[in-house]
């Protein structure tokens, strides 16, 4: 990737951070924390690497992607609105009566959602079937899921993980938001799932690990997760919880809370400034 294909996408990724907060301001509620630290992530994949097409958002043969940290949300939501799947304008609309865009994404009421999510571990777990029904039919499609830190505490991710592994989808990429927060403190004080990569590659699985908002590192471990050995591929990303947002950054109350007034403009201006920022050195080549 050269580098004025990261600068786009660091770009992009900043213009999704202002569609999260904007979102949750909007709201009044929502989890801009694990929002943010993915979004780098989930920028990567609809602008780089996934197969979709937003004029058409059931394709039969596009890549799929399972939120199944979906309290991450609003990320999702602000990536496939940069992406086409509906209007930017419409991120003002997350959490209210009658918004397409609710707190955990509907596969029924948003395009671009594969999944509905939100109950922890299950999406791993759909993530694993749509694997499976994509091998069995020999289509050529990848399935992606993004899972939390904290989300891994859960035994039915473990399940899922052997069911994966035992059938050999080495077309299922797990990504891990090791952000290392979660709702009630970090997630070793809580219930420590550590070490994170030695307990996938004893499920049988291929173990990369990254920094979450470097895209070059994601250029290279995606490209991995490509070459099929008959395991699937669990990419372990370090991130920074509210990563872009000063005063959130790896400050675990800003998990589920929704700024102020202040607080937003405060935010907003951060990342306006990182955008001009991003745009002057496109701008000076």
């Amino acid at each position: 990737m050269d580098q004025s294909r990261k600068l786009e996408l660091k770009r992009l990724a900043c213009r999704a951070r202002m569609g999260i907060v904007e979102g949750v301001y909007q709201a009044k509620s929502g989890h801009p924390g694990g929002s943010l630290s993915a979004v780098d992530l989930l920028t990567y994949l609809y602008f780089e690497r996934m197969r979709v097409d937003p004029a058409n958002p059931k394709w039969e043969d596009r890549d799929r992607f399972v939120l199944s940290k979906g309290h991450a949300a609003p990320a999702l939501y602000a990536v496939l609105a940069l992406r086409g799947f509906f209007p930017e304008e419409e991120l003002k609309t997350l959490r209210k009566n009658g918004s397409r865009l609710q707190g955990h994404p509907s596969m029924r009421l948003c395009p671009g959602v594969d999944m509905s999510t939100g109950s922890l571990g299950q999406g791993f777990s759909a993530a694993g079937g749509m694997a499976l029904g994509a091998k069995l039919a020999g289509r050529d499609i990848t399935t992606y899921a993004l899972l939390g830190d904290g989300e891994i505490q859960e035994g039915q991710v473990w399940e899922a993980a052997m069911f994966a592994a035992a059938k050999g989808l080495d077309r299922l990429v797990a990504i891990v938001d090791n952000n290392d927060l979660q709702i009630d403190g970090t997630v070793g004080e809580v219930n420590s799932p550590y070490p994170i990569n030695e307990k996938f590659a004893a499920f049988g699985w291929n173990v990369l690990e990254i920094c979450a908002h470097c895209f070059t590192e994601m250029e290279e471990a995606f490209r991995r997760a490509s070459e099929r050995n008959g395991k699937p591929t669990a990419i372990i990303m370090k991130s920074v919880k509210g990563k872009g947002v000063s005063f959130m950054e790896n400050q675990v109350g800003w998990h589920g809370v929704a700024p102020n007034a202040e607080q937003y403009a405060q935010a907003m201006a951060e990342l306006e400034a990182r955008l001009a920022e991003l745009e002057g050195r496109a701008q000076n080549g």
